[in-house]
């Protein structure tokens, strides 16, 4: 039998049908929704004989079935089950029961009611598994014998329960006839009462903590033992309790200590190049703020500070702010752990990421050592970019730094410059110039030199450089430049190598290795290093890196020194994590073996487990 659909959501026909006295309690039906055809092009027909109304949904005194589907065809009849032609996707789920009658009723694929016979009920049924499109069903009892093209009837509970439940869906259909010019309140009104899941980063906590306990053996001409207890925490906090605050990063740090040596450990300086901070950034507000160990966000050439910022906007492409903070991070040009900034900001941007765009930040700031005014400066900070292909970036400060005794005045000036050119025609290929320009002596950690975080204040003058990635996973990259000082007969070379091969094969490994050759304000020298790292998915990390470096400088009487710096990192089981590290530093400030072991516990809110 052809399938068509039984609906009441009209009243008018119905009313129409009863004044017909040959049939008894007539129920005429509406199905322009279904078929397209006007309510006076359809039959009305008797409600069927044996069908007892009390128990059965039929749609015919009731629009609040419309829809909802009743009404099911058997498919197929297999001893003591049938299947049926409809699912979950029409409300069926199982422990339902259904009742069956013999019938030439013609149902539309929505399971409403258009013709009736007076066949009485023939057998009970309940669902017993469920699909989208089909469902099976046990017979529980019969009269007479099922056939295909017989027809299972919800009861009257079931079926006021899922309109009960369509009432208030997002989803409910309105007859075609009706329209709303401002939304319908009535679903309006609903809409406020059904809650809908959240958007995948409100609320998102993750992330992981635990402590670390490490031993410290230094060798040479005096041994000596000592131990540290520390702390570590990762998170990724995103939308935190459905507000716009974040809180994202990675912090290690000593909780206590009894080492014998003053000097810091090549672990302690690369720790404190992290960053973990408290952010808030919302489209509907004009206010932004920032807390922790960040960077400002708008002026990245102030480095790493400890302390916050907080801005407000003005219209769409403008920022004024201010900041205050110490400078903790050693692979600052003027780190001093004593130092603290503060000033005043002004950002102006446009464009798009999509085609062109530029971003421009002056500001005034005053920076201190131990509490003393040291200089006060001004900075500009500009970009233009314009898709991949071609970013132009320019850094610039001025100050007038203190006097120092003894020492003539240096007075106003241009203290430092950076710029960059940077043009990419082609995804694996790019060519940059680069133009570096320092007045001052730096004070950044040359320990640090070998691990190539310094990397981008160890050329002066004019460079230029390349990257290419002729296969896949294998990258070259290089840059050469000559710089000169007052005081030199000549220009001294500054050259850069370097290979990246991002999986080897069969391995998973990731391998890098450079070489490079500087002449600086600060000194002179050169080093080389090899990392590798593997990746097996978030469940297992490893690192290692080897390095060495040669430095004639004023800066530090070590000149040659060598290191080697290794991490696992695993999962243990579902919430919690162990980690091992090994340091071997010789030629430093003291020569040592560093070996931690770390503790923690990890998790997710979403999945109830960390990653």
């Amino acid at each position: 039998m052809k399938a068509q659909s039984l609906q009441s959501s009209q009243a008018e026909p119905a009313r129409a049908a009863q004044s017909e006295a040959a049939l008894p309690k007539p129920a005429v039906i509406d199905v322009q929704s279904a078929s397209g055809k006007p309510p006076d092009m359809q039959q009305s027909s008797a409600q069927p004989a044996g069908l007892v109304e009390s128990e059965l949904a039929l749609p015919s005194d009731e629009s609040r079935f419309a829809d909802v589907q009743t009404i099911f065809k058997i498919k197929f009849v297999a001893q003591d089950t049938v299947y049926l032609s409809g699912g979950t996707a029409t409300g069926l789920t199982a422990g339902m029961n259904l009742t069956v009658k013999h019938s030439e009723l013609d149902v539309t694929h929505n399971g409403t009611l258009a013709k009736a016979s007076q066949a009485p009920v023939i057998a009970e049924l309940q669902v017993i598994s469920v699909a989208s499109s089909s469902a099976v069903c046990a017979i529980k009892t019969k009269t007479a014998d099922i056939e295909p093209g017989d027809l299972a009837f919800m009861d009257r509970a079931t079926a006021e329960m899922l309109a009960e439940k369509h009432a208030l869906s997002a989803t409910r259909k309105y007859p075609q006839v009706v329209s709303f010019n401002d939304g319908d309140p009535m679903e309006e009104e609903a809409r406020e009462e059904v809650p809908r899941p959240p958007l995948p980063e409100i609320n998102r906590i993750r992330g992981r903590f635990g402590f670390d306990y490490s031993d410290i053996q230094s060798t040479g001409a005096v041994t000596s033992n000592s131990s540290q207890l520390g702390m570590v925490v990762r998170t990724d906090f995103s939308r935190i309790g459905g507000t716009y605050w974040d809180l994202s990063g990675y912090w290690r740090g000593r909780l206590n200590s009894t080492s014998n040596a003053e000097q810091p450990t090549l672990q302690d300086l690369i720790n404190r190049t992290y960053h973990l901070n408290l952010t808030y950034s919302n489209p509907t507000s004009s206010w932004v703020a920032g807390f922790g160990r960040l960077y400002l966000p708008w002026a990245t050439t102030l480095d790493t500070i400890d302390g916050g910022y907080v801005g407000r906007r003005a219209g769409k492409h403008v920022l004024l702010g201010l900041f205050a903070g110490s400078t903790p991070d050693p692979t600052s040009w003027d780190y001093n752990p004593n130092r603290r900034l503060g000033g005043i900001f002004l950002n102006l941007e446009g464009g798009s990421f999509d085609s062109l765009r530029m971003t421009s930040t002056s500001g005034v700031a005053l920076s201190t050592l131990n509490w003393q005014v040291d200089r006060p400066f001004i900075f500009f900070e500009n970009g233009l970019y314009f898709k991949r292909y071609l970013s132009i970036y320019d850094s610039t400060q001025a100050d007038d730094p203190r006097p120092i005794a003894g020492l003539n005045a240096v007075g106003p000036g241009l203290s430092r410059n950076f710029f960059t050119l940077r043009f990419q025609p082609f995804e694996r290929l790019s060519f940059d110039v680069n133009h570096n320009y320092f007045r001052d002596v730096p004070t950044f950690d040359t320990a640090l030199i070998a691990t190539g975080l310094l990397d981008k204040y160890l050329f002066q003058g004019l460079s230029t450089g390349a990257r290419v990635e002729p296969i896949r996973h294998i990258t070259f990259y290089a840059s050469v430049g000559k710089s000169s000082r007052t005081g030199d007969t000549g220009g001294a070379w500054n050259e850069m190598y370097g290979v990246t091969l991002n999986q080897i094969p069969k391995t998973g490994l990731r391998l890098d290795v450079r070489t490079s050759t500087f002449d600086s304000s600060f000194g002179h020298g050169r080093y080389r290093s090899v990392s590798i790292s593997r990746n097996l998915s978030d469940a297992f990390h490893l690192e290692m890196q080897v390095g060495q470096q040669f430095l004639t400088s004023q800066l530090t009487s070590q000149t040659e020194s060598r290191f080697i710096n290794a991490s696992v990192d695993s999962n243990l089981g579902a919430n919690y994590f162990i980690q091992g590290a090994y340091t071997v530093d010789r030629g430093g400030a003291f020569n040592y073996n560093q070996w931690t072991i770390t503790f923690g516990y990890r998790f997710d809110n979403r999945t109830g487990a960390g990653r």
